[in-house]
């Protein structure tokens, strides 16, 4: 189906990034879960994982620049089998470093350990929890899901995530069970916080609303469903100009496993390098030209663009 109006037409002049303040790494895809929103298409059967030499030109970007934070992405980070040796390297560095992690995994036989490992190591840890329905979590990640991410919270509660004062901060992402935006991520988050610690007796400190993007697999839920259409029709009558001038491509630059730059992960996914002659590799990295370039767009743009907003990081029109 083609999107009327394109989000090309809909956008008066061409996005450009402002800064980099945020390097994104996509250490690999393989996962222990195969959720059915995933836009990486993760899950067991992936091979693709990132080199030592990729991670080690990415520490020498880091290393070069004052770029403010590190968000380590997936798959399963914790499936890498060198992630402890670049999250040292990179805790190091004292930057925000953040680990987005399926929250499972922390639980599993040769995995349990990374709880402590983080918390040595002043990792943020990003964990999602699409809805408070154990049902609909469980529909979209995998059946027992849910039980599983309380016990992970509260095994990282104990260890001092999201503690007053401890430092370690605890993040849960929130991300809609159909073809339908987020709602509001204050109302949301109230909610997740008051349900969690009524019932379940766990605690956290942000809640990110992250909007489905039609790509990857939730695009393969949007084809099955018959919802293509009606989705990508919210998402255009939903675009906010608020939110156009706070994407996060502006700010954020991605690294895909094997070491080629992209605008977002997003865009990594389909396909959609770095254009208009910027670097788009880490190995030719250049921080004036990347943080000066004209960002790669496409009609799945609108799904960061609708409502308040959408960024790994939660709502941006606030």
């Amino acid at each position: 189906m083609s999107v009327s109006p394109s989000f090309a037409d809909r956008v008066s002049t061409p996005l450009t990034a402002e800064e980099i303040s945020i390097l994104q790494v996509n250490v690999g895809y393989r996962c222990n879960l195969a959720c059915r929103h995933c836009h990486v298409n993760a899950g067991p059967e992936r091979r693709e994982m990132m080199s030592k030499e990729v991670m080690e030109e990415c520490l020498k970007i880091l290393k070069t620049h004052s770029i403010a934070t590190i968000d380590i992405t997936g798959g399963s980070p914790e499936m890498h089998p060198r992630i402890e040796w670049f999250l040292k390297e990179c805790a190091a560095l004292k930057r925000r470093l953040l680990v987005r992690t399926n929250g499972v995994i922390l639980l599993e036989k040769g995995y349990e350990s990374f709880i402590d490992f983080y918390a040595d190591n002043q990792v943020e840890v990003v964990i999602s929890l699409p809805h408070m329905d154990p049902h609909v979590t469980d529909r979209q990640r995998g059946e027992g899901v849910f039980p599983k991410l309380i016990e992970a919270i509260r095994r990282l509660n104990a260890r001092g995530y999201g503690q007053t004062g401890s430092g370690l901060l605890l993040d849960l992402v929130h991300n809609p069970g159909g073809a339908y935006l987020p709602g509001s991520q204050a109302g949301l988050e109230a909610f997740y916080r008051h349900t969690l610690r009524t019932r379940h007796g766990v605690i956290f400190n942000h809640l990110f609303c992250i909007t489905n993007m039609p790509v990857g697999r939730y695009l393969d839920y949007l084809g099955k469903t018959d919802n293509y259409e009606e989705y990508m029709t919210a998402l255009v009558n939903a675009f906010n100009p608020a939110a156009l001038g706070k994407v996060m491509c502006r700010t954020t630059l991605s690294v895909a496993w094997d070491g080629r730059l992209y605008d977002c992960d997003f865009n990594q996914v389909l396909g959609l390098p770095i254009c208009h002659s910027a670097p788009d590799h880490v190995s030719a990295f250049d921080l004036h030209e990347l943080a000066h370039r004209r960002i790669s767009t496409g009609d799945h743009c609108y799904g960061c663009t609708a409502g308040a907003g959408s960024s790994c990081q939660g709502e941006v029109a606030v």
